[in-house]
């Protein structure tokens, strides 16, 4: 059984549970990462999450999330996860984390995560295109920002709830991995 990594408020390491466990009965606060990754023409990467996913199944969302295993580094954790879920490598930075809850309610299961997110760039042209897991991912696509933006304000129940607050953020993402210096901020909660 997969086991997630539960921590505090302030991210100190608490234990682990189950996955599943970590996700009954409102959830228990864990460590989770979401990956955005932006092409070349600074478009934002979407998956559409498996039906057969055991929460919010058949929901866009960003590129890849998981959570690092007891034990494992947390980059590590983000570099296996979008190589399993996406059949692909790249760099990737983390640039901020945040807490957030949500209830499925196809499942009744819970997210009670703080997620850190890691950004970087895939270009089809490149590099190797992505080789999607169908046991993971039913279809991916790639987005403008604006109509993105639409979309999620006009069908917000098309997209996982965290996604939902990250997408506002995109433009600050895709800055920071397009500047020169890369000069990517300081991790925060």
């Amino acid at each position: 059984m997969e086991e997630v990594i539960l921590v505090d408020e302030e991210g100190r390491e608490i234990g682990s549970a189950g996955k599943l466990e970590a996700h009954r009965d409102g959830g228990k606060l864990h460590l989770a990462f979401s990956i955005v990754l932006f092409n070349r023409n600074g478009e934002t990467l979407l998956q559409r999450r498996s039906k057969r996913k055991y929460h919010f199944g058949g929901l866009w969302t960003n590129a890849c999330c998981g959570h690092p295993r007891p034990g494992e580094v947390l980059a590590e954790a983000a570099r296996r996860r979008l190589h399993e879920e996406l059949g692909v490598s790249t760099e990737l930075s983390e640039v901020f984390s945040f807490l957030y809850r949500a209830t499925d309610p196809g499942s009744g299961l819970s997210e009670r995560e703080l997620d850190h997110v890691f950004v970087g760039r895939l270009d089809e042209l490149d590099d190797e295109p992505p080789q999607p897991d169908p046991e993971e991912i039913d279809d991916l696509r790639w987005i403008e920002h604006a109509e993105l933006e639409r979309d999620i304000a006009a069908h917000p129940e098309r997209y996982t709830p965290w996604f939902a607050q990250l997408a506002a953020r995109l433009p600050e993402l895709r800055a920071i991995l397009t500047s020169p210096d890369r000069n990517v901020p300081t991790p925060s909660v």
